[in-house]
């Protein structure tokens, strides 16, 4: 039936995986993916990068709520853009008054955004000279923030500073620290931020909707070791192995005989840390790249550690308090402990949202609880 929905919505190759805490229930690949196609998962890899970070508080190396710039210093200078001169148009920038804290950037409340989703941002990047998603790929976030920590949600560049913050607690590359407390525990072998040239033939290839609803081939370099490293996005991945991940949530932490995390760690990473804040609704600056997005209609969603929440049960879907996120190349996953269950749906084309890639989410996802 997946393939079928696929087929039907003129995607070019995806894959499907459901699995229990314990075994794969099912799996698919469709068009041009097989079950061992590698994939671009760029945001989905928040929640590795969160895990990480709470790695480190466990290990007491890492407070929640100091100050980040004990460990960054360039998070004790940070700006926060209140507007535009109404003249000149020259930004107005001004001292955040409130520090930020790991606490702030592993819920997405520290200030920091994106362009492609915050009309002011966009505007300062085309006045800079520099918008967020180019300053990540060169290893730069001085970006400004856009509010003060702690005071509203909003999707931005948090998780890669959370990222930085890892590599000056541990003193390792975030490669190197994902791959020693995260990747090899849990064999997500075909995982990392470069592969080996041996797997380049079995990365998905990219596309772009075009204007006339078509989709072209948009390919992208071969994924080479980077000189840093994203938090944010930077992660690829199959789904077997983003599966792993997934299982380890599931079972609180441990997966075989590796305990991941405390289960005290996964129950923060799973219930609402921004109180009364709405999460999961995004504006869109750039349609090209990314497509407004609300991923649960007429409902106020919350935010975790890494992992958005949904209070209320999807319709024939997954049930109150699952986890979820994805990636900006329509890569999309879901872990729904009420049910012990967790699902992953593979793609590979921008914009993220698009239509046909949210239909096919949502195909596969009636499908698995019927």
């Amino acid at each position: 039936m997946i393939a079928d929905s696929a087929l039907r919505r003129g995607i070019p190759a995806a894959v499907a995986m459901t699995a229990s805490s314990d075994r794969v229930l099912y799996e698919v690949a469709c068009g041009q993916a097989g079950l061992d196609t590698i994939f671009r998962v760029f945001s989905m890899t928040k929640p590795v990068t969160s895990v990480a970070a709470l790695q480190l508080v466990e290990r007491g190396l890492l407070d929640l709520d100091e100050p980040a710039a004990k460990h960054l210093p360039a998070l004790g200078s940070l700006q926060v853009l209140r507007g535009f001169h109404p003249h000149t148009g020259e930004p107005i920038l001004s001292p955040a008054r409130t520090p930020v804290t790991a606490r702030h950037l592993l819920t997405h409340t520290s200030g920091f955004g994106y362009e492609f989703t915050s009309p002011a941002l966009h505007r300062y990047g085309a006045i800079a000279g520099q918008g967020t998603m180019r300053a990540v790929r060169k290893g730069e976030l001085d970006c400004p923030l856009l509010f003060e920590p702690g005071t509203e949600w909003l999707y931005g560049i948090s998780t890669d500073w959370l990222g930085r913050l890892v590599e000056a607690v541990s003193g390792l590359s975030l490669a190197d620290y994902f791959d020693a407390h995260i990747l090899q525990p849990l064999g997500m072998t075909d995982t990392g931020f470069s592969l080996p040239p041996e797997k380049h033939p079995r990365v998905a290839m990219n596309y772009q909707r075009l204007p006339d609803g078509s989709l072209e081939a948009a390919p992208l370099p071969p994924p080479k070791l980077p000189t840093t490293f994203s938090g944010g996005g930077g992660l690829l991945s199959t789904a077997a192995d983003y599966v792993r991940f997934m299982q380890m949530i599931l079972r609180r932490g441990r997966l075989g005989d590796r305990q991941i995390l405390h289960p005290e760690s996964v129950a923060l990473m799973a219930s609402n840390q921004i109180g009364a804040f709405t999460a999961g609704r995004l504006q869109s600056t750039m349609p090209e790249f990314a497509m407004p997005a609300d991923f649960h209609p007429g409902h106020d969603d919350k935010f975790g550690f890494g992992f958005l929440i949904n209070p209320v049960a999807y319709s024939g879907g997954r049930s109150a308090g699952s986890l979820a996120w994805a990636g900006s190349a329509n890569t999309y996953f879901w872990i729904d402990p009420a049910r012990d269950l967790c699902a992953v749906l593979l793609m590979q084309f921008s914009p993220f949202f698009d239509p046909q890639a949210v239909g096919l989410l949502r195909d596969f996802e009636q499908a698995v609880y019927r």
